[in-house]
């Protein structure tokens, strides 16, 4: 079903991978700026998920930030489905030289990759905010780690989610490493994502190459730019592709 995209990988050495929500909720993460995930932070807590995941937020009602946080971001069950594992298979041949992704959840580095550029973060680490002191998941989720449910570090300073909250700038290092792949590859494979959250939309004008695949549920506004558009779930879609190298 999907020839043109396995021949497609067949005849590249040099493909990158820009993921969103799409990719994770294969793995049973819903994506929080869903229908459910805007009802649940509407009727729990009476805000957007866009408010309750804000840099002013965190700041001014910590308490009921990590409420909402350990509530509707952690996972800790979640594993890597078809598209993560096909994506760490492409890099092992060699084909893929990096995955761009939006997600925060670590799945991609779980399945096997290697390099990934996480634009928004990753729930996995997460640092004192007082000493610098990284801590892992498994840290700040044990209620001994906290006061009430902040996390605080052995110096008594708040532990930090190292995840990019909304009012904060990405990481300079995530971005041009994103950016210099993005722009050096000759395919360009975006999944799961509508691409409307931005800056990190806006990567994919970087691309240069000469195949720009699309593989998303629903259209979006780039589907008349790209060489290849396929309205299917990712997990299927790049599965099968990958098998048919």
């Amino acid at each position: 079903m999907y020839e043109e995209l396995t021949e497609i990988l067949r005849n590249s050495d040099n493909i990158v991978f820009f993921g969103g929500a799409g990719v994770s909720t294969e793995s049973n993460i819903p994506d929080f700026r869903s229908e459910a995930g805007l009802y649940s932070a509407q009727s729990n807590y009476g805000m957007s998920p866009e408010q309750m995941l804000s840099h002013s937020f965190f700041v001014g009602d910590t308490q009921t930030f990590f409420d909402y946080y350990k509530n509707n971001l952690i996972y800790t069950d979640a594993e890597p489905n078809d598209a993560h594992k096909a994506l760490a298979r492409l890099e092992e041949m060699g084909k893929l030289k990096a995955v761009v992704t939006q997600n925060i959840d670590g799945l991609h580095q779980k399945a096997g990759s290697k390099t990934v550029y996480e634009l928004h973060g990753s729930v996995l680490r997460n640092y004192c905010m007082k000493c610098g002191k990284f801590y892992d998941l498994d840290y700040i989720m044990k209620p001994e780690n906290c006061d009430g449910l902040i996390p605080k570090c052995e110096c008594g300073g708040t532990v930090k989610p190292d995840v990019v909250l909304y009012e904060e700038a990405l990481d300079e290092m995530q971005i041009t490493g994103a950016v210099d792949a993005i722009r050096a590859a000759d395919v360009l494979i975006i999944g799961g994502t509508s691409l409307v959250v931005y800056p990190a939309a806006g990567f994919v004008n970087y691309f240069r190459g000469s195949k720009l695949v699309l593989i998303n549920k629903s259209s979006t506004s780039f589907d008349s730019r790209a060489d290849l558009v396929i309205h299917d779930a990712i997990g299927k879609v790049m599965g099968e592709a990958v098998n048919g190298l």
